[in-house]
């Protein structure tokens, strides 16, 4: 594939929110290449700092000019469980509830129906823990917020977090009464 092309089309799907993309994604996009010749034209992109290569198969356009919010962490989240319900808990939950009185500033803590890992990228650290929750049990303790993943609900988070031997020496238990 040649640059200009690559660009105009990472350019128009970035000016539509679209900025992090899976390696099969990118196979769609570029349709017109073989899989040896988009390869190729994957890692020259990457090395021209077109694209970024934030985990094994997962991209950033790196001309983004949505890359520095603070939906991109949780974009490249999705991504990597694209399939499985996936929400924001344990310590990264309680921080945004000020339920807990250090803030994890750089690492987001999610719980996944998909397989538990950890990846560090430039964006921050991705931390996923399995749980075998049902789907209804889920999303009926999330809420929707403007932040692309759900957010477990307050009950939901410290649940998760004694759940899975957490340490909750953190908590501010009168922050979790006051509802």
């Amino acid at each position: 594939m040649r640059q200009e092309l690559a660009v105009k089309r990472l350019y128009e799907l970035d000016s539509k929110g679209s900025y992090v993309f899976l390696h099969r994604d990118l196979a769609k996009i570029f349709h017109e290449d073989s899989q040896r010749s988009l390869n190729d034209s994957l890692a020259r992109l990457v090395k021209n700092g077109l694209l970024e290569r934030v985990a094994r198969g997962v991209y950033v356009y790196g001309l983004s000019r949505n890359k520095n919010s603070s939906k991109t962490i949780e974009l490249i989240a999705i991504a990597l469980r694209r399939g499985q319900y996936n929400y924001v808990s344990l310590e990264s939950a309680l921080s945004y509830y000020g339920v807990i009185s250090q803030i994890p500033v750089d690492r987001l803590t999610l719980m996944t129906t998909g397989v538990k890992g950890i990846y560090k990228t430039d964006y921050g650290v991705i931390e996923f823990t399995h749980t075998k929750r049902s789907v209804s049990d889920i999303l009926s303790q999330v809420i929707n917020t403007d932040r692309p993943l759900r957010v477990a609900s307050k009950a939901a988070a410290l649940r998760d977090l004694k759940r899975v031997g957490r340490n909750t020496q953190l908590i501010d238990m009168e922050a979790i009464v006051d509802d």
